[in-house]
């Protein structure tokens, strides 16, 4: 009995972690898309930076969507993460990527300070990612 309460653990680690890989791969395609937008503005200048920056400024609102619903779901993984019993190794700290791109978005005044906010939000994410893959690896492996 007590070995099935254990695998339902472990799997509904698995799916919550495979959800946070989703939410942040739609978050890190988001970022794309605003960091495509932003250099066009830099590029575009003042005729095309106007309507540049204003699709910037949408896939930046959505990119901090996807991070908002990243961040929900890492905290889930990491609460179900803590239901499997025996397994602190995999415990890896997820709460300092709940943090990431909280700064993000506030009043940022010149362009290029915008595109390298975004560039270290994609790093971000993109460790966040390869974190989160190496740990739902790891549980499959006790399937």
């Amino acid at each position: 009995m007590e070995s099935i309460t254990y695998m339902r653990e472990v799997n509904e680690a698995i799916q919550a972690g495979e959800q946070s890989l989703r939410s942040l791969r739609e978050a890190r395609r988001a970022l794309d898309s605003a960091g495509n937008w932003g250099l066009l503005d830099i590029l575009g200048g003042k005729n095309g930076g106007l309507i540049s920056g204003l699709f910037k400024h949408s896939k930046m609102s959505d990119a901090q969507r996807n991070i908002e619903l990243a961040k929900r779901d890492l905290s889930r993984f990491q609460n179900e993460l803590r239901d499997v019993q025996d397994l602190n190794y995999l415990n890896v700290e997820i709460g300092g990527f709940l943090t990431f791109a909280d700064f993000f978005f506030d009043g940022l005044l010149a362009d290029l300070f915008v595109q390298s906010k975004i560039s270290e939000a994609k790093r971000q994410v993109d460790e966040a990612i390869s974190r989160v893959q190496m740990i739902v690896n790891q549980l499959r492996m006790l399937r």
